[in-house]
């Protein structure tokens, strides 16, 4: 990126703690841009901003710090997007809050295309993963781009899934820019930066502190036009990216599931306080008025299995259940059921859980 008066600027500005949305909308009005601001007198700033953020900001921003940042800009694909600049989010300019500065990697266009969040829990089960990216490949390939968290679980298989379509995918992160969280997640932000995209509103080396998700949470929603939850608890992160996508007028949608599992509480509750059951990919289009073909994403084996392992698959249905359990309702010895689960694991159809209980996966 070419570094001007404006970009550089903007890169102090927000280096300057306690420089927040709020208060930079404020001093944009009364001083109408990022250099003005930081030209005028601490007098004047202390009217706008009060005392102790006008001291903050004729002090300046940490020189180093902002060296870095300049360095960073200047690589290619790489970019500092600020409100009024063309390349900022469009959607994001109609919520209450909207970060002032965005620190972007990647292909840019994506950030004013139709978008859809997909989130859920990390410690997702295989169902859920396989969900997750089936309907963020079926949505991607509609047209949609997949926005979520880069969190391990089901934020990944969602931007997997999105860059399997022409929608591709953009992350939005809790952390400065240059920095992977979790760092598992390494290879997948690189696929993102060269095909989709990562975002951050954090300065630089912004470490992955707790305050700061939720505040990714409501750009995630606020990108989208609408959230899709895929499995949550109740106490998961993405209850709140969804109550955010509600207070911002964005369509909330969940995936059911097991009443025995605590993953299904969460989209669950969301389903008991008005949010949009789906079970389709089209369902979820339809919502969001997006035309395409009715993409159905289907639970049946792509194979068939005979004998004991077919009777073992149709025992299990779509609850987790263990060995005894699943004896007792196939009528089969339990050395059998273990055999046959054994069988069902390898042709990818059931998967472990923990605590010794089985999942359907197709």
């Amino acid at each position: 990126m070419q570094i001007d008066a404006r970009v550089e600027a903007w890169a102090s500005l927000q280096l300057i703690p306690g420089a927040s949305p709020r208060a930079l909308l404020a001093l944009l009005k009364a001083f109408g841009g990022p250099a003005e601001i930081l030209a005028a007198s601490r007098a004047s700033l202390s009217g706008v901003a009060g005392p102790e953020l006008a001291e903050r900001i004729e002090r300046g921003a940490n020189r180093a710090a902002l060296e870095r940042t300049l360095d960073w800009l200047r690589e290619p694909g790489r970019a500092l997007i600020a409100w009024g600049d063309d390349a900022y989010p469009q959607a994001l300019l109609s919520i209450t809050d909207p970060p002032p500065v965005l620190y972007f990697c990647g292909r840019p266009e994506f950030l004013n295309r139709p978008s859809l969040a997909i989130v859920g829990s990390r410690n997702a089960t295989p169902q859920g993963l396989e969900t997750a990216e089936a309907f963020a490949t079926a949505a991607s390939a509609a047209g949609l781009t997949i926005v979520s968290g880069l969190a391990l679980g089901i934020d990944a298989a969602a931007h997997r899934g999105g860059l399997a379509g022409t929608g591709s995918s953009i992350a939005v992160i809790g952390t400065g820019i240059d920095r992977v969280y979790p760092a598992a997640n390494r290879a997948l932000a690189q696929r993102l930066a060269e095909s989709g995209g990562l975002v951050s509103e954090f300065a630089l080396g912004t470490p992955p502190l707790p305050a700061n998700f939720p505040r990714r949470n409501r750009v995630i929603s606020g990108l989208s036009r609408g959230v899709l939850v895929v499995e949550a608890t109740l106490a998961s992160g993405s209850l709140i990216t969804a109550r955010f996508a509600a207070e911002q007028g964005r369509d909330v949608l969940a995936i059911p599931g097991s009443i025995h599992s605590p993953f299904s509480k969460g989209s669950h509750r969301l389903i008991k306080d008005g949010a949009k059951l789906v079970e389709t990919v089209q369902d979820v289009l339809e919502e969001l008025g997006v035309s395409a073909a009715a993409t159905v994403i289907s639970r049946a084996p792509k194979s068939e299995t005979d004998g004991r392992a077919k009777i073992v698959l149709e025992a299990l249905g779509h609850d987790p259940a263990g060995v005894d359990a699943l004896s007792d309702r196939s009528g089969l010895p339990a050395e059998a059921v273990c055999v046959a689960l054994v069988e069902l694991e390898l042709e990818g159809l059931v998967a472990i859980l923990p605590g010794g209980m089985y999942q359907r996966l197709r």
